[in-house]
């Protein structure tokens, strides 16, 4: 019997060895999509970033980078009383760095276009003989940070000098206030929260206290042993704007995606974006307020 089994067993491997196959995965080049960056914030200029995507086995150097970004579309911006054609602008910054963005023009001061509560936005882009179309609005300020204080990381030594963050915030009744935030350490720029938008499903109508993590650079490494804290001694600034639902839902999306990158359990991401003929991409309205605290070393 002990024979029969080995022989058997002998056979199933033989079998399974003669099923293997090599297979040779050859990457579809798709051809590159309109990607639109679009922002508008009350009492700022508009702001659009225009490129070309990249196919995900590119090899991306500074000159790929380069000629990725749009400068020669027609991009206009209407706020259902006046339009605006936006300029495009290289702007040159300490450390190489380059921005490429369009914006209103200075010659045009009469046809320029400032971000205000309320107001809904149309943005058109025209390229290549395709015309690109989006919407958006700037919310109300309805959901506001009341007041923010710092207290010391739990279970760590009391001259730790890393602190958390935290405010206390007030949900107007009525479900749809999506909110997105950022946070600016000293005269650094603002960064997202890794996670950065949230609903009010589940506190809708209360005022809550919740921490506030430090925002992430999605270029650089996540500092995972200190992730959220803020330092003593730094100075910090918190945007808390309300968004749309579309702003809410591209933002979500992008985030889930990123987070995803490289995890084999993950579920398939699509990010929803909000501009017409398959462009990708969102253009986004933040109604923001802005809470700043000194944290004392």
């Amino acid at each position: 019997m002990n024979l029969c089994r080995i022989i058997l067993a002998s056979l199933f491997l033989i079998a399974l060895v003669g099923c293997e196959k090599d297979i040779t995965i050859v990457p579809v080049e798709s051809s590159p999509k309109l990607v639109v960056d679009a922002q508008i914030e009350d009492g700022q200029p508009p702001v659009v970033v225009l490129t070309n995507s990249l196919n995900y086995f590119s090899s991306i150097d500074t000159a790929e980078l380069y000629a990725s970004f749009i400068k020669d579309a027609k991009v206009t911006l209407s706020d259902g009383t006046r339009t605006a054609q936006l300029k495009f602008f290289q702007v040159n910054a300490p450390g190489g760095l380059r921005y490429y963005f369009y914006s209103n023009d200075p010659a045009s001061p009469t046809t320029a276009i400032i971000g205000a509560f309320g107001k809904t936005y149309q943005l058109k882009v025209e390229l290549n003989g395709i015309t690109y179309t989006s919407t958006t609005e700037i919310p109300l300020l309805k959901k506001t940070i009341d007041s923010i204080w710092y207290k010391p990381v739990p279970n760590r030594p009391s001259n730790d000098r890393f602190v958390v963050v935290s405010a206390k915030i007030s949900d107007p009744v009525g479900l749809g206030n999506y909110i997105r935030y950022f946070t600016k350490v000293n005269s650094q720029d603002y960064l997202p929260g890794y996670n950065s938008v949230f609903d009010d499903a589940v506190i809708d109508g209360k005022t809550y206290s919740i921490d506030i993590p430090k925002g992430v650079d999605k270029n650089q490494l996540l500092e995972r042993e200190n992730y959220g804290f803020f330092k003593k001694g730094d100075t910090l600034t918190i945007k808390y704007s309300n968004i749309n639902k579309a702003t809410y839902d591209f933002w979500r999306t992008w985030e889930y995606t990123y987070q995803s990158v490289g995890n084999p359990f993950a579920s398939p991401g699509v990010v929803i974006g909000n501009i017409s003929n398959g462009a990708l991409g969102a253009f986004c309205g933040y109604a923001s307020q802005y809470k700043k605290i000194i944290i004392p070393k």
